[in-house]
């Protein structure tokens, strides 16, 4: 199922996409779709980290810490 949903694009972006479609042979669509699901993705796992840095009883390790869990 879709939704329609009309947004206001800076002239710049919407030729760079029209440009990107043409020369893929994609939709405008498809890259707009994928670009919002990896900026979704990305913005909430942000959120998370930030979350989880500013919860006052979170352990925080260091990277060496982190690696030596994982063994790597």
């Amino acid at each position: 199922m879709t939704i329609l949903k009309a947004f206001r694009l800076p002239v710049v972006i919407a030729k760079r996409l029209s440009t990107l479609a043409k020369i893929t042979h994609r939709s405008e669509k498809f890259y707009v779709t994928e670009a919002l699901k990896h900026y979704l993705e990305d913005y909430a796992d942000a959120q998370i980290a930030k979350d989880r840095f500013n919860e006052p009883s979170a352990r925080i390790i260091s990277g060496k810490q982190l690696r030596e869990k994982l063994g790597v």
